[in-house]
């Protein structure tokens, strides 16, 4: 017969009656955070992994792995911010974080990949569209923090960005990649063609000009609306997996031209605020 002592609770040193060990209850330190709270940071870091790297293939001369590596960062970069609102794990240094992975993996990484691709043989001009494009992602990146403080911006213009936001600028400035490796060759043979593109997509990143968000989109939807998106979902995949380099080019070009709508629509919206307000200022006035 074992000796124990037993406890106030009832339960003894040796355990429960089935010979088990107690369980014993692993609690947080005050003040710290539990452990979802990082789920996003991890994306995000993977996000700059995922650029860092494409750069390793661009100096490798491996441009089709860096291409993939930039849209795994920009798969990421839309999934940690969504993760965050879901599991409410928003914070300071999330938002730095990700903000700084944006301006390399989106600002640095792409210019960096077209320069060591074609644009090296420009020389200086070539270096000149590298750094116009990154500046410009710097500037338009500080502006969209700044933004977000604005006490005066109505609800409806959360559906906007203003200018193309830095993710779909990286996609837009690597279209002379995709043309090359769908054997369009027209900007591999131009390399001046390169830099006039680049500084372009440059300056619809610093531009006024609205473009649609992705980030407030509705995640429900009704019930008959489903299949249909579902069939789109796999004639996309599939398209993806038999023409991938063609498929990317149309999407690009899609998100190009879905630039004039978000203007006209952008504008309807504002000028119905303004009649609203003016019509209120009457009001009160009266």
């Amino acid at each position: 017969m074992s000796v124990f002592t037993p406890k106030q609770d009832g339960s003894s040193e040796e355990g429960s009656g089935q010979g088990t060990a107690p369980r014993r209850r692993f609690r947080r330190a005050p003040g710290s955070p539990p452990l979802r709270n990082l789920l996003p940071n991890i994306l995000t870091v993977l996000a700059l992994c995922a650029g860092l790297t494409a750069i390793r293939f661009g100096l490798e001369g491996r441009y089709e792995f860096a291409v993939y590596a930039i849209l795994i960062a920009a798969l990421f970069d839309m999934l940690d911010g969504r993760v965050a609102r879901l599991l409410q794990a928003q914070s300071k240094i999330g938002a730095e974080l990700d903000s700084l992975a944006d301006f390399f993996n989106f600002g640095v990484a792409p210019v960096l990949i077209l320069y060591t691709w074609n644009l090296e043989s420009l020389g200086g001009l070539g270096w000149v569209a590298v750094l116009a494009y990154a500046v410009a992602c710097a500037l338009r990146l500080a502006r969209f923090n700044v933004s977000m403080d604005d006490p005066d911006r109505p609800t409806w213009a959360n559906a906007f960005f203003v200018g193309v936001p830095a993710p779909a600028a990286a996609g837009l400035v690597m279209l002379p990649l995709y043309m090359d490796f769908a054997q369009i060759t027209t900007f591999n043979t131009w390399p001046s063609l390169v830099a006039v593109h680049i500084g372009i997509v440059a300056f619809l990143m610093v531009s006024r000009l609205p473009t649609f968000s992705g980030k407030h989109l509705r995640l429900s939807m009704r019930p008959d609306k489903a299949l249909p998106v579902l069939l789109g979902v796999a004639v996309l995949a599939a398209l993806t997996v038999s023409y991938p380099w063609a498929t990317i080019i149309g999407i690009a070009l899609a998100y190009a031209a879905t630039l004039p709508l978000a203007y006209w629509r952008h504008r309807v919206l504002s000028n119905r605020t303004r009649i609203a307000r003016a019509g209120r200022d009457r009001d009160l006035s009266d």
